[in-house]
């Protein structure tokens, strides 16, 4: 592998990473990361009827109450944020 081929690798990642937000960096933590993921897997439920109608079905729930559920879980998927230690 060449130094270009590197630096092409390189530039194609930081350019996907400031595209799609969930793709994470190298300064990204447990918590955001799972945030990121959580996030994204209730906007998939919500943006897919027929996943959203499996849940609301199986929890004998409406299909609006369970968008309203996963919607208000997308506010804080994962709870608080861990506190910081600071240097």
């Amino acid at each position: 592998m060449q130094a270009s081929d590197r630096f092409n690798i390189n530039s194609q990642l930081e350019h996907l990473q400031a595209k799609h937000v969930g793709t994470g960096h190298a300064d990204l933590n447990r918590f955001e990361w799972a945030v990121n993921i959580q996030r994204d897997s209730y906007a998939s439920y919500v943006g897919h009827y027929p996943i959203l109608a499996y849940f609301a079905i199986a929890e004998n729930e409406s299909i609006g109450r369970e968008r309203y559920n996963f919607m208000q879980k997308m506010l804080l998927p994962c709870g608080l944020p861990p506190e910081r230690e600071d240097d």
